[in-house]
């Protein structure tokens, strides 16, 4: 064995306390952002998720409901024709076109009902599909529609 007063002990590699303390603070800088900018995230989710339903799911399910009975449902049976045959239609009638809980109407992110027009009023045309949208009031600049 071989002792010199020269020898020193061999250091661990490892992180300083300084080191650590930084990465803690940063760490929790960054959750901080995140807690604060979650309604934010949420709120642009939300409004995906209802834009999707109105552009695509349902879309899909009219359509399918007018090759069957040759017309989209009117304003009055509205989407409830998707999930139950309206009166006088049962015959041609093959849904329903939307799966549905309970036979309810399907709701938006923020608990209303997706409301329904045909023929509607901004597309002429066709039907008009739209969320209420936040505020949930109707023809309002933050409705979601397939317009």
């Amino acid at each position: 064995m071989n002792t010199s007063k020269n020898s020193r002990p061999k250091l661990r590699p490892g992180f300083t306390l300084l080191e650590i303390l930084i990465a803690v603070a940063i760490v929790g800088m960054l959750v901080g952002l995140a807690v604060t900018n979650t309604d934010k995230i949420l709120g642009q989710s939300q409004e995906g998720v209802a834009k999707l339903f109105v552009n695509e799911s349902l879309k899909t399910s009219l359509v399918r409901y007018r090759i069957d009975l040759g017309d989209f449902p009117s304003t009055d049976e509205g989407i409830k024709a998707l999930i139950t045959a309206p009166e006088g239609k049962a015959d041609r009638w093959r849904g329903p076109y939307v799966e549905a809980k309970s036979g309810a109407v399907p709701i938006d992110p923020w608990g209303e009902a997706y409301q329904y027009r045909y023929p509607g009023t901004h597309n002429v045309e066709s039907y008009d599909l739209f969320s209420k949208g936040r505020d949930k009031n109707i023809d309002t600049p933050d409705d979601i529609g397939n317009w």
